[in-house]
């Protein structure tokens, strides 16, 4: 072939790679990666409502995709007292009222479901659960690896850490050794002094690399899109500063109020509830430098350098800086709701807030002077998480004689729940004579021309801790810094005098305290 036809051949193969529409690779390859070892599942608060809402039906759609290892064994344990067969029924209702039931695949599952009655603050207790362990091993053949799912209220982490690790649950860190994890769900600490509390009881009977700290915010797939939307298109990251980017703009909002858990909420609040996690792992996704590789480590770090560079917030001058609230009666799907202090175990005169909205700065080049408007809250209008990135305005309008100095600009809208979408809203023409222009959006919907299976947030955080891969997962440096940065404001908010006045009550079903006396700007709710 002459070197001229050779040159339009590749031409032609490049014009044809460009223009033809990808349909994508196989979705089974996009589903999983690799096989977790085989393993032992143990879930300790089994018989609470997080395992049989959340992480049953998880472990029971993994199986489903053949996602789990082969083989498996899940062991719940707990102080109630069950039998295994009456763990397996209570386990087979809960995801019969979920509609997450295949019969036909029940019982095989159902058949490596066991459970163990311990009590939380005996050894003896778990020197036994180490034997039980040991035998369904040795009948299953599951290699000596265990993942230990913390599912109890946070306050017991602590003891069940050091249970496990005096009951030599917690060894297995060496290369060739058969592997044991431990898995703990926000809240981390209350404050820096009680996480930095709780990491020094972890790390005194695991190491570091064997704790997974779940956010299961950063596992949803829109989050996890963030770092590819931004690293692997030429088309954004180069605009992704203060040069070109006005304010960015974060909101999680719930149409729930407290629910049943008034006895940890009036503890904590929408700030340790929701900030100290959720909150800043989409702030360090929006804000991150592009790190070396996609690696876990070097994501994280990452991340960790966005919490050193948080301005510390200016305490001496609170009220310009956040907004809290807290929600009274309204109306939330045309049924009428009752405020908080009327919620079951609140107190009548609680200040603890439901809704907080703060304005940061983070002081590095990139993002030096931009504002990042964080909002979340309980009983708002409507439940929606995203994230708005608003442009500058263009720098000069030489259409300022037809139409005047001020032009609309562009918005990008990154929709994490409901809508799973990316928008992207600027100027075009409107047809006619007359110049005038108009705002038009132009709309990705994740799911787009996909059919494939999908994992939700837990069954991705599962098979994510059972693979090894930290990558959706806090580091303690990451935990520390985010409530260095967020203990001063609670303290502060905490101990002032006029937390009353502070305190907004706004209306169930609105989207919280009137903006009118609002100092932060306004987060786009469309």
């Amino acid at each position: 072939m002459k070197k001229s036809d050779q040159k339009t051949t590749t031409d032609a193969a490049l014009f044809a790679a460009t223009t033809t529409p990808d349909l994508g690779i196989p979705y089974g390859s996009c589903l999983l990666e690799d096989s977790p070892d085989p393993c032992m599942i143990v879930v300790i608060g089994a018989s609470g409502d997080l395992t049989a809402r959340k992480l049953m039906p998880a472990l029971y759609n993994l199986y489903l995709k053949d996602a789990l290892p082969d083989p498996f064994v899940i062991v719940g344990c707990s102080r109630s007292d069950f039998s295994d067969e009456g763990f397996r029924e209570k386990m087979g209702v809960s995801l019969r009222e979920k509609g997450a039931m295949d019969e036909s695949k029940w019982e095989s599952f159902a058949s490596r479901l066991f459970y163990r009655s311990i009590q939380y603050d005996d050894p003896s207790s778990f020197s036994a659960l180490a034997r039980n362990l040991n035998e369904l091993d040795m009948r299953y053949h599951t290699a000596g690896n265990r993942l230990f799912y913390l599912a109890i209220p946070p306050f017991l982490y602590e003891t069940i850490a050091r249970a496990l690790g005096e009951a030599g649950l917690s060894a297995g860190t060496g290369e060739n050794e058969p592997w044991s994890r431990v898995v703990v769900e926000k809240p981390f600490g209350s404050d820096l002094e009680t996480a930095v509390a709780l990491n020094r009881t972890l790390h005194s009977h695991f190491q570091e690399k064997q704790v997974f700290r779940i956010d299961h915010y950063l596992a949803k797939e829109t989050v996890q899109n963030i770092l590819m939307f931004r690293f692997a298109n030429a088309v954004f990251e180069p605009v992704w500063n203060r040069t070109y980017i006005g304010s960015v703009s974060i909101i999680s909002a719930e149409t729930l109020g407290v629910e049943h858990r008034a006895g940890y909420y009036e503890q904590a609040g929408v700030l340790r509830d929701m900030f100290q996690n959720h909150m800043m792992q989409l702030l360090a996704l929006i804000a991150m430098e592009t790190p070396s590789r996609f690696e876990a480590d070097q994501v994280r770090d990452e991340k960790v350098k966005v919490y050193r560079a948080l301005r510390p917030f200016p305490v001496d001058n609170i009220n310009d800086f956040i907004v809290l609230g807290q929600y009274g009666l309204g109306t939330i799907d045309n049924h009428e709701v009752p405020g908080y202090r009327d919620e079951p175990g609140v107190d009548p005169h609680s200040l603890t807030p439901t809704y907080a909205k703060m304005k940061v700065f983070i002081d590095n080049w990139r993002w030096q002077g931009v504002p990042f408007y964080l909002t979340s809250g309980k009983r708002l209008a409507r439940k929606v998480t995203e994230i708005s990135i608003q442009l500058k305005e263009v720098p000069h309008s030489m259409f300022r004689n037809v139409l005047g100095e001020h032009i609309t600009a562009n918005r990008l809208i990154l929709g994490i729940y409901p809508d799973e979408k990316i928008s992207l809203t600027f100027q075009t023409k409107n047809p006619g004579a007359k110049v005038c222009l108009r705002s038009v959006t132009m709309d990705f919907y994740y799911r787009q021309n996909y059919t494939g299976p999908v994992l939700d947030a837990y069954e991705k955080v599962l098979l994510d801790c059972m693979l090894g891969d930290h990558m959706l997962f806090w580091r303690q440096d990451g935990v520390e810094l985010c409530w260095s940065f967020l203990t001063p404001i609670l303290q502060s908010c905490e101990s002032c005098a006029n937390l009353p006045d502070m305190l907004r009550i706004y209306e169930s079903g609105s989207w919280g305290p009137p903006s009118d006396a609002d100092p932060t700007t306004e987060v786009a709710h469309s």
